[in-house]
């Protein structure tokens, strides 16, 4: 205590550089203990093998402070809209409260996004922050065994367990009331009471490290940092902007039909304008159509996420995502829209992932057509069957329910300005911040066989710099029991665009393989049977190149054949590049062969 009297003794209105980066540590050390508190307590293999979940410190006026290493579309500009309506349902904060929030009318992403907010009160009662942990469920109570409902007409179809704020502890005791209302509406009700108490777990570490901090530098001094973090943000922010040139862009990408869309599926315009002098950029999601009766439409949250994902994947500066670097972005969103404005009794099932990705690519492939070099081609649409939520009764474990969101096989990353694809983004929301799924661990803790697992060769986004590769994925249920396999697929018709002159990445197909190994295509949105003996056969979209394939440089095509990553043929065919049965590259040849891609 004498430390911490002398401490706020020599507090100053504006903090040494020192202490800034001190204080910028340790609250970055917050989120990193409850995600890791998260990580090894959560029950479901969505957190403890995927690591689907996020952690923030949000301050006392709403605006995030930082967020552990995590999935972006959880947290960058929905963690402000959840305190908010913590703090306007309940304005009698105390400590010991914690509060269930899944409800995106109240700035949540989606329903399936549990998230437990804990408020930071101090010995006065007064609060001071707040400490979120969200974690997807593999169950919330929909209507189907999943959490992506794609074809739910309105939230009534979909039939989830919403929740705007609700209070779950009281004087860090649970509300019994509570855990036995999602106990009987939740299918693997153990599993969800396992994730729960992590959540809250996870919660409460965070707490406990945020009042220490409070009690050994003084409140007015976290206050302090924050505010100076914020503003050290937004400088860096001005930077990364006054580097790009003035500008703006019109892109467009298009979501495959569902049930509930048009036949041409879901057009989603992006408008991005850049002005580097005033430092300021703009994404214009206006221009886009009403929200429709299906599960696809976004939630403010995501659609602010969406295209701010777009924004940060196209700077060449580092800048921390927080409330201060915010401050040079402007969202614009329509009321009613698809892309965000929906309203209760709107669907936003799905809000996290497919539709929400259509508003990142085409940021990012605007960013490349005001300015080559920066931005991205499109990155592969999501949720092929290789992703598919897996239910039924494990016949190995007393026939035991069981319910898993699977990350078997998607890969997913789009070619850069500078650099090639992250081959496993899995999809832009999560910036391959999900783990992919083990085999093994899968194969144990469900009935389930996984045949084959596999890349691709030559189904990149060719170009200057390339997208990642398709993937394939062969599984089915063992142990004699049905297995059933919900999905919402994109990029069958629709696949990722290249920018610049980059190609297309390859397209999701997704089959049913018979006993007899006789295929039949599978619908974009589905909800299977798979019995004994047969299996989904499933491949994943590629990502989009970036510039002109002929472009490439020469050894790195070189070596994208030594790797097969690529055939000979399509080296030569698509890149220019002669590379003989030896592996050599016959420079004459490749240099008639690119003058002619080129035009010249």
């Amino acid at each position: 205590m004498a430390r911490a009297k002398t401490r706020r003794a020599k507090q100053k209105t504006k903090l040494d550089p020192i202490t800034l980066a001190v204080l910028h540590k340790r609250f970055d050390a917050v989120t990193t203990k409850m995600a890791n508190t998260l990580l090894r307590t959560g029950r479901s293999g969505v957190l403890n093998l995927a690591r689907d979940f996020s952690t923030s410190v949000v301050t006392r006026e709403c605006e995030l402070l930082t967020g552990a290493e995590s999935l972006p579309i959880h947290h960058l500009s929905g963690a402000d809209l959840m305190a908010r309506s913590m703090m306007d349902l309940h304005p009698n904060l105390k400590r010991g409260d914690a509060y269930l929030h899944n409800s995106p009318y109240h700035g949540c992403s989606h329903p399936a996004d549990h998230t437990i907010l804990v408020p930071v009160i101090d010995k006065r009662g007064e609060h001071q922050f707040t400490v979120w942990v969200k974690a997807h469920q593999a169950d919330c109570g929909c209507s189907q065994p999943t959490t992506y409902m794609g074809h739910a007409r309105d939230v009534y179809e979909e039939g989830a367990l919403i929740f705007p704020p609700t209070k779950v502890q009281e004087n860090y005791e649970d509300n019994e009331d509570f855990i036995n209302f999602c106990r009987m509406r939740i299918r693997v009700p153990e599993q969800w009471y396992g994730d729960y108490l992590a959540m809250i777990g996870a919660a409460r570490i965070g707490e406990r490290e945020v009042l220490a901090m409070g009690d050994e530098y003084g409140w007015e001094t976290l206050h302090d940092f924050s505010k100076e973090w914020f503003d050290y943000s937004e400088k860096l922010m001005i930077s990364a902007i006054r580097k790009l040139l003035t500008g703006e862009a019109t892109t467009h990408s298009t979501h495959d039909p569902v049930p509930g869309t048009p036949e041409e599926g879901i057009p989603i315009t992006v408008h991005v304008r850049i002005d580097n002098k005033k430092a300021a950029i703009e994404v214009d999601l206006r221009d886009n159509p009403d929200a429709m009766p299906c599960g696809l439409n976004l939630s403010e949250a995501c659609a602010r996420t969406g295209a701010m994902i777009g924004v940060f994947n196209s700077i060449d500066d580092i800048v921390p995502t927080n409330a201060g670097s915010f401050r040079r972005i402007n969202v614009l969103i329509r009321d009613g829209s698809v892309a965000g404005g929906g309203k209760h009794p709107t669907s936003m099932s799905v809000a996290t992932t497919n539709l929400a990705d259509r508003v990142t690519s085409p940021v990012q492939r605007a960013f490349s057509k005001i300015q080559d070099g920066i931005g991205l081609a499109e990155c592969g649409p999501i949720f092929p069957a290789s992703m598919g939520v897996i239910s039924g009764f494990d016949p190995r474990n007393n026939n035991e329910p069981f319910v898993n969101h699977l990350f078997l096989m998607v890969t997913g990353g789009a070619g850069a300005g500078k650099t090639d694809a992250w081959l496993t983004i899995l999809h832009a929301g999560n910036a391959g911040m999900c783990f992919v799924d083990s085999i093994e661990l899968d194969e144990l803790h469900f009935p389930i066989y996984i045949k084959t697992r596999r890349l691709m060769p030559d189904t990149e986004g060719a170009g200057r710099t390339i997208g990642a590769p398709s993937g394939y994925c062969e599984y089915g249920p063992v142990g004699g029991g049905d297995l059933e396999v919900v999905y919402v697929s994109d990029g069958a018709i629709n696949a990722s665009k290249g920018t610049l002159g980059g190609l297309n990445g390859a397209a999701c197909k997704n089959f049913l393989m018979r006993a007899d190994g006789t295929l039949e295509n599978l619908p974009a949105c589905a909800d299977i049977i798979l019995k004994p003996g047969e299996n989904v056969a499933s491949y994943c979209t590629g990502g989009g190149g970036y510039g002109p394939p002929h472009e490439r440089p020469v050894e790195k095509v070189r070596e994208d054949v030594e790797e097969k990553w690529i055939t000979r043929e399509r080296a030569w065919k698509v890149y220019g590049v002669a590379v003989d049965d030896a592996g050599q590259v016959d420079m004459a040849r490749t240099k008639r062969r690119r003058k002619r891609l080129g035009g010249g």
